[in-house]
This record gives C-alpha cells, structure tokens and sequence, in this order.
C-alpha cells in the first residue's frame, strides 16, 4: 500500500528519472518525490546533442524535459549537481556528495551510462572530446564550426551512432573527417557487415574517410593541442581533434557498491532487473541506460542505451514502485539521422543471431526497410527514409512472425497483411 507518508527516491537525472518523476504524480501518488541529479541542468534529452542541436538547428530549451517551474509545481524535490554517492540498503538511506542522508521508501535508480574513454597517451590533450551531456555538446559545437572555418581535421574513434552521427554533423560545418573503426564496417554490433556497408556508403559519399580494421593506438601533440591520431597498424592521420566514439558504460557502481546483483557483460552489464525493473532487491528499481531487464519477448537479458527505452522505461519503473502490475517488454527501438537519410530500427538482433537480411525498396536509393531474422522468424526491422511503419513491423516482431519472405520483400504487400495467417 502507497501513502502520503512515503518518500520515493529517484537518482539521475535524465529522461528515465524526470519522465519517473512525472509518472508518479499523474498515477496519483501524493508523497514525497525526490529526484537527485549529479549535473547543475535539469533533466534533458540526450538524442539532440548529436543532431538537431549539435547541428544548431533546434534552441537549447529545446531539449530540456520539462519547463523550469514544472518541479516545484508537482511538488518535485529537485537537486542539481550533487551525486549520490552512496546507498545504505540496512537503513534505506541515499548519501549525497555533500553528506546529507535522504530516506527512501521505494527508490530508482536512474543513473544512465558514461562514455568509454580511450585507453592510449594522449587523450589529456586539449583537443580530445566525448559526447554524452550538454556541456560536452556545447564545446563540440563550437569545435566543429572552427574546423569547418579553418579547414581543419577531426578523427573520430568509433564508427556506431553517436560517430557517424557526429561525423555527419562535421561534414555539415565543412570539417574534414576520419573515422576509425576496428570492425570492417561501420554499425557492425547493432546491424552487421550487410547493411553498415550501406552506411560506408553514404558518408563516403559525404566525403568522410574510414580507416576500417584498425585502432587508435595514440594521440599526439605540441603545446598541449592535438596535432595527429595513430593506429595500431602504423598509420598517422592529422587531426586537430579528436572525439571517443567507442562505446558507452553503464554507471553502476552506486548499485555495485549497495551489493545488488549485477549482469554480466554478455548481456551488456548494468543493474540486473526482473521484468518488473525490480533490483536484487524489492525496494529498489532501474530503469533507462543502466539497467539490464529480462526480457520476455527475447528470453534474454538486454540492457538498451537509446532515448525511447528511457522514456518508457522511467514510466514503467514508477508504477512498479506504486505496486502496479508491470511488465516491460517494450520491443526496443531507435532513430537516427545523418545527411539527408532518416531511419528508424526496431527489434533486437545483434551479428550471429541471424541467419538471413531481407531488403524491400530499394537500399541503393536509400528508401527500404530491411529485416533480420532468423530460421525465418523476425527479430529485427530497419525502416530508412520509409516512413508510418513503425507499427506494423513492431507488431510482427512482438508475434514472432515467420513471414513469407517473397511478400515480406515486396513493397506491394502492407506489412499489416504479413500478421494473417
């Protein structure tokens, strides 16, 4: 039973925790809401940092969750920029950075993921960025727009989303662009060698160069600035900057050093959660980048980074923690956009999952869907410059449709069509 004497807890202060947040009070909820954030900006969204916004195309208002006053108006307890850095689970009790102990009833967490740093001799050099919060996009902004200005080089480490996203946006400003990728293609992980071709394609086209197979092994200098990248098979690229691209971690050592149980890497690590996003332990819940959630729709453990599974995910953490019947088998789903190509992907089918890609339209003029799958089941849908299909492909993924594969290749057949039967 949930009462007015209650306080819940969220810690992090991104989609998942502000969109928790606002679910408590719209279910009704009427205790104490406590949102801690360790960054001094309020809850905002984090896909614009690489697009619209890195781009100067949308305002920074624009990415913020909620209006300013709209905590103080539901009665949010809000605290910017200062951590939690510790739990007491004996005494349910969040430590903050500066002492103050904050009792909790139910608590989530919501701490989100960091990027993975290059391990190599130089990355303290001026010039050496990442991309995950505002202040990282801000700085990047102007960086890309000096190179654009002055002719200059930015290498990029790493050819997945937040890379080629960024890669695309320096391309817009008229930087000059290297990408080094281990993989033979760029987006290997997420959509393998068949269609991150495609994607070689396109920025090539754009004018950016790949550096496939190789690694950055070291970063060098004068006077403090940045001055090439090297690789481990002896290659020398010029650079005036440099952005990791290589990967995000979840941040979990709040929840690692409260004892709760822990996914293993094979599954993306994170806080391992129930299908109800309900930690090791029953009082505390995860939700958004960190948490690893068994997922029934897969029959594995998923941990997924991108913007819809916190939007969803912060929701359905909080009616959990109100006691709600809960199950979170959202199908997992992302956007991109570089250049002049939109794309939306829905599913989960990771390289050596599947057995067989299946193209409808026409991937050379970039307007197709395409479909993993695998002993002719779908796992997996990528709608590229298709638009309002979203639905129907989620649909067939959620009913482990073994669609037959001439029609599924047909844009003649609605998708709507391949569930009969």
């Amino acid at each position: 039973m949930v009462d007015a004497d209650q306080t819940f807890v969220i810690v992090g202060g991104g989609l998942a925790g502000a969109k928790a947040a606002e679910t408590l009070r719209a279910e009704g909820f009427t205790g104490r809401v406590i949102l801690i954030c360790d960054e001094r900006e309020r809850p905002y969204e984090r896909p614009p940092l690489s697009k619209g916004y890195l781009l100067g195309k949308e305002e920074r208002d624009s990415i913020f969750v909620h209006e300013p006053a709209w905590y103080a108006r539901h009665d949010i307890e809000l605290h910017l920029g200062l951590p939690a850095v510790a739990v007491d689970r004996a005494d349910k009790s969040v430590r903050l950075g500066d002492g103050t102990l904050v009792r909790y009833d139910k608590l989530l967490l919501a701490t989100g993921s960091e990027p993975r740093r290059l391990d190599i001799p130089g990355t303290d050099l001026a010039g050496v960025h990442h991309l995950r919060r505002i202040g990282h996009a801000e700085r990047l902004k102007g960086v890309l727009a000096a190179l654009g200005r002055d002719n200059g080089h930015l290498v990029i480490a790493g050819a997945g989303w937040i890379g080629l996203e960024v890669a695309a946006a320096a391309r817009a400003y008229g930087a000059e662009v290297t990408v080094v990728e281990p993989e033979a293609t760029p987006l290997h992980a997420v959509l393998g060698p068949e269609i991150g071709r495609l994607f070689a394609d396109l920025h090539q086209e754009h004018g950016v160069r790949f550096h496939f197979g190789a690694r950055l092994t070291e970063i060098t200098g004068q006077d403090g600035m940045v001055l090439a990248a090297r690789t481990d098979d002896g290659d020398e690229h010029p650079a005036h900057d440099v952005l990791a691209a290589i990967g995000a971690a979840p941040r979990t050592a709040l929840a690692e050093s409260a004892g709760l149980e822990l996914a293993d890497r094979a599954h993306g690590g994170g806080i391992a959660v129930d299908t109800r996003l309900r930690t090791s332990d029953p009082d505390i819940y995860a939700a958004g980048d960190a948490a690893a959630a068994q997922h029934p729709l897969f029959g594995t453990r998923l941990r997924v980074e991108h913007w819809a599974n916190a939007l969803n995910g912060g929701p359905a953490a909080a009616r959990a923690m109100l006691g709600r019947d809960v199950t979170y088998d959202r199908v997992p789903y992302f956007f991109s956009d570089q250049y002049d190509v939109g794309l939306e992907f829905s599913g989960w089918a990771p390289p050596g999952s599947y057995d067989q890609v299946v193209i409808r339209g026409d991937a050379t003029k970039r307007e197709f869907i395409a479909f993993w799958l695998s002993e002719g089941r779908l796992l997996a849908g990528m709608n590229v410059n298709v638009w309002d299909v979203t639905d129907p492909i989620q649909a067939l993924i959620r009913a482990g449709a073994r669609p037959d594969q001439d029609r599924l290749a047909d844009p003649g057949v609605p998708l709507d069509s391949l569930l009969e039967g």
